[in-house]
């Protein structure tokens, strides 16, 4: 188990969407957060309290959560010095990234040396099967973006927190490490060898009440040429009855491809249909979720209203707004 509460690290992290790890822990489990702790340059502020790694243990802090998710999940140079000195000082160690903390081998001589705990959310916990296709009990809603970190993670924990709310039967099922260190459960997909991760996400949904939805983290974009292999697997492996057009509408392009062009939103609609009615010929788009946080309140609420009405779908930035009609569109399917 990682123990809570947190010390969230930021790094030299170049800007605020390179925090997204440390940032979906601080709005969505604001009481693991006990500070942040940015180095020089660091470009991102969760406006969390500036600590020392001496304040952070004396404010109660227990991890030290390696809160930057960078491209191709490296652990930087640069940050070894503020990793050891947090095992010296008697953090534990958590990160998702690619690069395993356990496979450094300072690291992994101080943790021992100081009897701290190395915590690699990115493993795979079990031998996952094959997916087999075969249809499941329960219901399950999918986000599926035009490019990565558009807000699908925001989108689903939003959803479940409303139909919590509700008293509806609900299951947030994460999928990627920011959603594992938050619910402290789930299969980290793109870690998953490529011929297992369709069968990870039906082992991570399996049957349930009828009436049971399961809501599960996106990953990647159909549309990215680095990340489409991860979301295909989540829709083939979740086989979604509901899909959730995700969207950042003021990217002027992929998330680190400057020479792609993000996708319309008819196009992510008609592709991920199409990919969806594969496995589950019943598959739905219920609605839309924009990511309006670059936005004023005006031109958020004008943009929302536009896409609307060219989508004929309800349209909400749910982390802004509420998800209630999203959740609403689920219950009316």
């Amino acid at each position: 188990m990682i123990q809570t509460p947190y010390l969230l690290f930021l790094g030299d992290a170049p800007d605020p969407l390179a925090a997204k790890v440390a940032q979906g822990i601080r709005d969505w489990r604001p009481g693991n957060a006990v500070a942040q702790f940015r180095m020089e340059g660091c470009k991102a502020d969760l406006r969390l309290p500036d600590m020392t790694l001496t304040e952070a243990r004396a404010a109660g802090a227990k991890t030290l959560v390696v809160g930057v998710a960078n491209r191709g999940g490296v652990i930087s140079p640069a940050w070894k010095k503020v990793l050891v000195a947090a095992l010296e000082e008697g953090f534990d160690l958590a990160s998702g990234l690619h690069n395993l903390l356990r496979d450094e081998p300072d690291l992994a001589a101080v943790a021992a040396a100081c009897g701290r705990h190395l915590h690699d959310v990115r493993v795979p916990p079990v031998a996952y099967p094959i997916a087999n296709g075969l249809r499941r009990s329960g219901r399950r809603c999918l986000a599926v973006g035009t490019d990565c970190s558009v807000g699908k993670m925001y989108t689903a924990l939003a959803m479940d927190r409303e139909m919590q709310a509700r008293g509806m039967k609900a299951t947030f099922r994460p999928t990627g490490q920011t959603g594992i260190l938050i619910t402290g459960d789930g299969v980290p997909l793109d870690a998953v060898v490529a011929d297992f991760m369709a069968g990870a996400v039906e082992w991570l949904t399996p049957d349930n009440d009828p009436d049971h939805w399961d809501l599960i983290e996106g990953q990647g974009s159909l549309f990215h040429p680095s990340y489409s292999g991860v979301t295909l697997a989540l829709i083939h492996g979740g086989q979604p009855d509901a899909l959730i057009l995700s969207h950042e509408p003021t990217r002027a392009h992929m998330r680190g491809l400057p020479h792609f062009a993000l996708p319309k939103l008819e196009a992510l609609r008609d592709l991920s249909l199409a990919m969806a009615r594969m496995v589950n010929p019943a598959a739905q788009v219920v609605g839309i979720s924009i990511n309006t946080a670059a936005m004023g309140e005006d031109e958020a609420l004008a943009h929302l209203e536009s896409v609307e009405r060219r989508m004929g779908l309800p349209t909400v930035d749910p982390f802004r707004q509420g998800a209630g009609r999203l959740v609403d569109a689920l219950a009316a399917l």
